[in-house]
């Protein structure tokens, strides 16, 4: 009896389903490698290809006279410029004599090829899915009936965000334009800087669903054609459905999966990705995100700014070994702070050492619990900051201060002077230039903080000790994470904790650029005019005012 009810059931349930599939058409649907040549059937066909979406614009035409001949215009609405459709395609197809005459369907694609269009990337295609391809990244599909074959007409467009200022990476000194989504036109951006025809870019497609156009930019006569090939071999292998930002990329053809650390490059200004394929590196353009991959990476790369090449050379160490310092502060500021409150008072002045006592006399818990319970709400907050809408992340800064300043110290949580060494440990990590190293220090600073807790300074330093030996295990490319200083390079140091003037920058990173090392002639040291030239012209002007008088 139950079974009974149960086929019954099942069955309405298949007669149901067959009702939906037969209602909407099948994505998955089989259609034939080549176009055929009945326009209603290759209709038929991208319709049931593309689930009669609501956004594929079918515009149908009649050319030529006994017979007429049917045309139709097939394009995606939102992904082609509009008005370039309208006015350099479909108005001259109706409007040239040429196609008003009594002509045959084969002759038709000559003449809208030659003479009717006036758009450039035009050209004949047979292949299904080249046409899908082309359809779908915003070009204009023309079909005839009575002919096997199609045009295609670049048509891409749509609306795109402008270019503004990079928001990532902050100069006051330095051109102000950023990449945007578009990879057209950050190609054009590096092309405006770098005018030469050995900067070479060549492209593909990745994703099996999102068909994301991937493009790898860099100097033939400088970048080393090794990790050329090396980079196209990892890009070919991979194989997902969908690739929606560089950040997947950047994950699948890094060295080294075990590390928290970046081993590729990433900015979203112009500037950077020219000066580094000056020296040698090479670009991964990604369509859909203005921020590019650059290869090989190194260290001390993500303590650099193009600022400090548009400033003076002592102005930019100085500020460099500001950075480096700021990066410690952030990685070990709370660990050290455990490990002398918790182990080596001894190393602290009496005065503060009494002070700080007193302040930690009405807190229950010991520094490590202390430090661990303010470092969690800062991050807390601090994630909170980067989600929340702008018009709430105000308000969530205001609360975020009072609980994390005066209603804890009063509560008896925390000391003082733990609020003092957190906030200076957050507003260090603010002040990294790298947002990824930022990141990576955040979470290696629990670790440190762990190992002071349980073995005071030793245990410091033996997670320091720790942490450099991975940093040299690392590579980009094959190249040392570490380098110029693991291996150490004395000709390549002078571009690493310091900045070497302009005019002394002869060479190229030898682990990077293996062609055309020569970057620089000779003799671009400023060369001031002598004294004697000096004297000489005052004597003139001193002579020529004695004239006057």
């Amino acid at each position: 009896m139950f079974s009974f009810f149960n086929g019954k059931r099942q069955t309405k349930k298949n007669m149901k389903k067959e009702q939906n599939s037969s209602d909407q058409p099948n994505s998955n649907t089989k259609y034939p490698g080549y176009i055929d040549n009945t326009l209603s059937t290759n209709i038929d066909i991208i319709r049931k290809r593309t689930g009669n979406s609501s956004d594929i614009v079918f515009r149908s035409l009649k050319i030529g006279r006994n017979p007429e001949i049917k045309t139709a215009v097939v394009y995606v609405k939102g992904m082609v410029d509009s008005q370039s459709v309208n006015d350099f395609l479909i108005e001259p197809m109706m409007n040239n004599p040429a196609l008003q005459e009594k002509i045959i369907p084969q002759e038709v694609l000559t003449i809208i090829t030659e003479e009717v269009v006036a758009l450039g990337g035009v050209k004949p295609v047979n292949d299904w899915d080249e046409l899908f391809g082309s359809l779908m990244s915003g070009n204009t599909i023309i079909f005839i009936d009575g002919v096997s074959e199609a045009l295609i007409a670049s048509t891409q467009g749509g609306e795109r965000r402008s270019i503004q200022e990079s928001t990532t990476y902050v100069s006051v000194r330095g051109p102000k334009e950023a990449f945007t989504e578009s990879i057209e036109t950050n190609i054009a951006m590096v092309r405006r800087i770098i005018n030469n025809p050995d900067l070479w870019i060549e492209s593909m497609k990745l994703g099996k669903m999102t068909k994301t156009d991937v493009s790898v930019m860099y100097i033939n006569e400088i970048a080393d054609k090794e990790i050329v090939k090396e980079v196209h071999k990892r890009l070919k292998r991979i194989d997902l459905d969908g690739i929606l930002e560089s950040g997947y990329i950047e994950q699948l053809i890094e060295d080294q999966t075990l590390t928290t650390f970046p081993t590729l490059y990433h900015t979203d200004r112009p500037d950077a990705v020219a000066g580094n394929l000056l020296e040698g590196r090479i670009a991964i353009f990604v369509n859909g995100t203005p921020f590019v991959l650059l290869g090989p990476a190194v260290f001390i790369q993500f303590f650099q700014s193009v600022e400090d090449y548009y400033e003076r050379y002592d102005i930019a160490t100085a500020v460099r070994f500001l950075r480096i310092f700021i990066f410690f502060i952030s990685l070990i500021g709370p660990a050290v702070y455990i490990a002398i409150t918790t182990f080596h008072q001894e190393m602290i002045p009496t005065q503060l050492a009494i002070i700080i006592a007193a302040q930690r006399e009405s807190v229950p818990f010991p520094a490590f619990v202390e430090a661990l319970i303010m470092e969690i709400t800062f991050e807390i907050l601090r994630e909170a900051g980067v989600r929340m809408p702008k018009a709430v992340g105000s308000t969530i800064s205001i609360v975020g201060a009072l609980v994390i300043g005066q209603a804890a110290i009063q509560a008896g949580i925390v000391s003082p002077a733990m609020v003092i060494v957190v906030s200076i440990t957050a507003i260090a990590s603010f002040a990294t230039p790298s947002y990824a190293v930022a990141i990576s220090a955040r979470l290696i600073r629990f670790l440190f903080m762990i190992s002071a807790a349980t073995f005071g300074f030793y245990g410091l330093i033996l997670a320091l000790i720790m942490l450099l030996v991975h940093l040299c295990s690392l590579r980009s490319f094959g190249v040392p994470y570490m380098s110029p200083i693991a291996p150490f390079i004395p000709g390549e140091a002078g571009d690493t904790f310091v900045r070497k003037p302009v005019w002394a920058y002869k060479e190229r990173p030898r682990l990077i650029a293996t062609e055309n090392l020569i970057r620089e002639g000779k003799d671009q040291r400023p060369q001031p005019p002598a004294n004697r030239q000096i004297d000489n012209q005052n004597q003139n002007i001193k002579k020529g005012d004695q004239n006057e008088t």
